[in-house]
């Protein structure tokens, strides 16, 4: 029963953390910047995610814009698309993956080695798409406090890390530390030793000895 609990907790930790991923990958707010300008009403915040840029007006409105071409796109926004989509389809595939060998359902129930299998498989899937994710949004971040710190950079386009950066830190530890415990869900298998044999017993004497 432990080992079944430490099963679903490992699941449900690891499906949260796929959910953020998916969260973080749609958010505009990889990395943001406030530029207020000599007017207080021309101020608005800048927003850049994987997808598209936007700009939020002093008075509330929004102006978001899709990246128009793919390929006029730096190599690093275009690695960090990929990740980030990679550990999505991952995480879809490891979540059938450790369904079917989850001890409360009923598939595979004539195997349970095999089932065993399936579980610890899904659990490292799930770390393989979590440290896909981490890469990606510790890449991102990185070249975000880069830019920040050079002094090259104009100070009204310095831009610092958004939410979505965050959501994803989060979102990829959980989806790492729910496939870790799926991967230790599974109890130890015994070592079985074959029936020790006994000696046979002596037959009684009958008190005729033969010489």
């Amino acid at each position: 029963m432990a080992s079944g609990g430490l099963q679903l907790l490992g699941f449900v930790l690891a499906f949260l953390g796929w959910i953020g991923i998916i969260i973080s990958t749609a958010m505009p707010q990889w990395k943001m910047a406030s530029y207020a300008g000599d007017n207080i009403v021309t101020a608005q915040a800048l927003y850049e995610g994987l997808w598209m840029s936007c700009a939020m007006q002093s008075t509330g409105q929004i102006q978001c814009k899709v990246y128009d071409s793919l390929l006029k796109l730096e190599g690093n926004l275009q690695a960090t698309r990929a990740l980030m989509v990679a550990a999505i389809l991952l995480g879809l595939v490891a979540i059938f993956t450790a369904v079917t060998g989850m001890k409360c359902m009923k598939c595979m129930e004539e195997d349970q080695v095999k089932k065993m299998r399936m579980a610890v498989f899904g659990g490292v899937i799930f770390i393989i798409a979590g440290m896909a994710a981490l890469v990606a949004t510790s890449w991102y971040g990185n070249r975000v406090a880069r830019a920040f710190y050079d002094p090259f950079t104009p100070v009204n386009t310095r831009f610092e890390f958004g939410s979505a950066l965050f959501i994803g830190w989060a979102a990829a530890s959980l989806a790492i530390l729910g496939g870790a415990f799926l991967c230790c869900s599974c109890p130890r298998q015994e070592t079985s030793y074959p029936p020790s044999r006994g000696y046979p017993k002596n037959a009684p004497s009958t008190g005729k000895d033969y010489v």
